[in-house]
């Protein structure tokens, strides 16, 4: 069983929540979201937002905030094969309550299909609120360029 060894980012003044599955082996590694160099999460936001892309920790941090973004992912601990999210088994989620009880979130998405699938076993039943899936910006989602995610992903803005 691995747990989830980082902390969610958001603020009272969080507006939007994005949600992964579970952090990868690289994420768990450097302590923090989206972690791996090939991952365009933050690519795709800044693109979003037309800033520079973050590099430092907190960097990242401080964009997120400045942009009224929360991020955290849905599951807590859960038995993974390296960062294979089909390998995903004996799941605990995360409990959001935490981030919806501080911040006024409008609007939650899901970061790719299996955040989603996740999302709606373990987490909407308990909070009953809609989550809009976004294509994933892991590396293994080849099909979708950097230019077609940003405009997907511009839906949030």
């Amino acid at each position: 069983m691995i747990q989830h060894p980082i902390e969610p980012v958001y603020d009272k003044n969080s507006k939007i929540l994005i949600l992964g599955s579970f952090p990868s082996v690289k994420s768990r590694e450097a302590g923090f979201f989206y972690g791996h160099p090939q991952n365009r999460f933050w690519k795709v936001l800044a693109a979003m937002c037309e800033c520079e892309v973050p590099v430092t920790i907190e960097e990242k941090k401080v964009f997120l905030l400045e942009n009224h973004i929360a991020v955290w992912d849905v599951i807590r601990s859960c038995d993974i094969e390296g960062s294979s999210d089909s390998s995903i088994k004996n799941v605990i989620p995360n409990d959001l309550g935490l981030i919806l009880e501080e911040a006024d979130i409008k609007q939650i998405y899901v970061n790719g299909k299996k955040a989603e699938q996740l999302y709606q076993k373990y987490i909407f039943p308990k909070i009953m609120r809609k989550a809009i899936c976004l294509p994933s910006t892991s590396p293994a989602n080849a099909a979708w360029s950097l230019k077609k995610l940003t405009e997907e992903w511009r839906k949030i803005m």
